[in-house]
C-alpha cells in the first residue's frame, strides 16, 4: 500500500491503529445508525452493504467482509476510499492523530527506509 494515491505506509499503519488498534473484527455503531467495520473502520453508509440500512455500497461488498484476518477486501475497499476527494482524511482517526505528524514510530522495527514514512 506503501505510496498508493501518495499514501505512505506509516500513513495507513497510523490510520489502523487509531481506527481500530488493529483490530480485523471490531465494529463500531455510530448515532446515524450506520457502523464502521473490520481494521480500517469503513462505514457501511458509504462503503459497504450491511444489509440493514440503505447504502451507496461504494466498495460493491457486504461488510461482513471486512471483518477477519484476510484483511484483502478492507484493503481494495480502503484504496477506493482513498480516491474520493477527502482521500485519507475521510478518516476522523487519521486527521487528528496522524496529518502531519511524525510518523516514524509506526513503522520502527520494521527494517524499511525512510521512504516508507
Amino acid at each position: 500500500m506503501d505510496g498508493y494515491h501518495g499514501i505512505s505506509l506509516a500513513d495507513w499503519v497510523c490510520l489502523t491503529y487509531w481506527e481500530s488498534s488493529f483490530n480485523t473484527e471490531a465494529i463500531n455503531h455510530n448515532t446515524d445508525k450506520s457502523t464502521d467495520f473490520g481494521i480500517f473502520q469503513i462505514n457501511s453508509r458509504w462503503w459497504c452493504d450491511d444489509t440493514r440500512i440503505h447504502t451507496a455500497n461504494g466498495c460493491h461488498i457486504l461488510c461482513s467482509q471486512l471483518l477477519g484476518d484476510d484483511v484483502s477486501v478492507a484493503i481494495n475497499c480502503a484504496k477506493r476510499v482513498v480516491l474520493d476527494p477527502q482521500g485519507i482524511a475521510a478518516w476522523v482517526g487519521w486527521q487528528k492523530n496522524c496529518k502531519n505528524k511524525d510518523l516514524s514510530k509506526y513503522v520502527a522495527g520494521c527494517g524499511l527506509d525512510k521512504s516508507f514514512l
